[in-house]
C-alpha cells in the first residue's frame, strides 16, 4: 500500500470515528489534503485489497469499511456518544476495539426476534448466554462480502 493510500484510509477512519458518519470522497479529500480523484483512486486501491467495499455504481461513497457500515445496519453500536453502524455482530465488537471504547450494541435474535444487548467494557466484551452463528465459513466471507 503506497504511503498516500495510508494516509486516504487514516483519514476516512479519522472522519468515521470523529461523526460516526461514513465520509464520502470529497469529505476524505478534504480532511486528508488530497484531491476527490486521488482519493478515489485511493477507494479503489483499497477495495482491491479487501480494505473497503464502495458502493455500487459510486465509486464517491463507500457501503464498507470494516469494521464500520456506511448504511443503517442490524447492529448500531453506540460508543463515545455517538451511534456508529457495524456491517454484523463480529464488527459491532471490532468497532468498540477500533475506536479503543467502552460500547453497547442493540441487536435482535436471528431466530425468536427477541431484543438482544451486547456490551463492551474495559476492552472486553461482557458475558451474555448469546451464541453467535454464520452460516458461511468465514474464508468464504468475501465472495459475496455485502450479503454474507
Amino acid at each position: 500500500m503506497s504511503e498516500k493510500d495510508t494516509a486516504i484510509k487514516l483519514a476516512l477512519y479519522r472522519g468515521i470515528a470523529d461523526t460516526g458518519e461514513m465520509p464520502d470522497a470529497a469529505k476524505v479529500a478534504e480532511l486528508s489534503g488530497f484531491s476527490q480523484m486521488e482519493v478515489q483512486q485511493a477507494f479503489h486501491q483499497l477495495q482491491a485489497q479487501r480494505l473497503l467495499v464502495l458502493e455500487p455504481g459510486d465509486s464517491r461513497r463507500i457501503r464498507m469499511a470494516p469494521p464500520f457500515s456506511g448504511i443503517p445496519t442490524a447492529f448500531p453500536v453506540h460508543a463515545c456518544g455517538r451511534r456508529y453502524y457495524a456491517n454484523c455482530v463480529w464488527d459491532a465488537f471490532g468497532v468498540a476495539a477500533a475506536l479503543h471504547a467502552d460500547a453497547i450494541v442493540g441487536s435482535v435474535d436471528g431466530f425468536s426476534g427477541e431484543p438482544l444487548q451486547l456490551e463492551v467494557r474495559g476492552g472486553q466484551p461482557v458475558r451474555q448466554p448469546y451464541v453467535a452463528h454464520f452460516a458461511v465459513p468465514a474464508a468464504k466471507w468475501w465472495e459475496n462480502i455485502v450479503f454474507t
